[in-house]
């Protein structure tokens, strides 16, 4: 005979979102499993039971992070041109990057920028997260080039890695301070070098 287990008194997305916080703000190795606790209203127990281990953790507030502030991504993909689609991407990008009500930057940045040896894994991790984003813009790009939207000698892999460096570029300038304006201000630049 089963018995059901005593059920969750608190909410999940909610608890991971207040993870993404925690870690975006002091990345993989400056967070502790006490300040997430604190964080997320939960006990060590319900944090291992409801999420695993810090590094599952993690994993999963970079999985909420991009389904969630990175919506922008997605949708830019859709935009009916390359130019068009990296504009788009850049631009929301660089609003994202210092909104009010988030840390300046970006968590798959500043998750992993300083670990400690034993935590190799957290910036392998996040490099890979990175690069998905990239092939997924370098596709789309190849699908541009075939529809004669960008020119044939488009290197669709290079032009996606221009804009990925752009993008993290901007991300470490907004941990650092730098503004909405100046952001953009570096968008209109990258835009200005498009093949389109």
């Amino acid at each position: 005979m089963t018995t059901q287990g005593r059920p969750r008194g608190f909410d999940p997305d909610a608890a991971l979102d207040r993870a993404v916080e925690v870690f975006w703000r002091h990345g993989y190795d400056g967070t502790s499993i006490g300040d997430l606790t604190a964080a997320m209203g939960i006990n060590r127990p319900s944090l291992y039971a409801a999420f695993g281990n810090k590094d599952e953790l993690f994993r999963r507030a970079v999985g909420r992070y991009a389904e969630v502030d990175m919506a922008y991504a997605r949708e830019a993909l859709g935009q009916p041109t390359a130019r068009e689609v990296i504009e788009g991407f850049l631009r929301a990008n660089a609003d994202a990057l210092t909104r009010p009500d988030r840390p300046a930057g970006c968590l798959s940045i500043q998750g992993g920028l300083a670990c400690a040896a034993g935590n190799g894994q957290i910036a392998e991790f996040l490099a890979a997260s990175r690069l998905t984003g990239e092939k997924l813009l370098a596709e789309r790009l190849r699908r541009a080039v075939a529809e004669n939207d960008l020119p044939a000698d488009t290197d669709p892999d290079a032009l996606a890695r221009y804009v990925m460096v752009v993008s993290e570029g901007n991300a470490v300038h907004a941990s650092a301070g730098a503004d909405r304006e100046q952001l953009h201000a570096t968008v209109d630049l990258a835009v200005r070098a498009l093949p389109v």
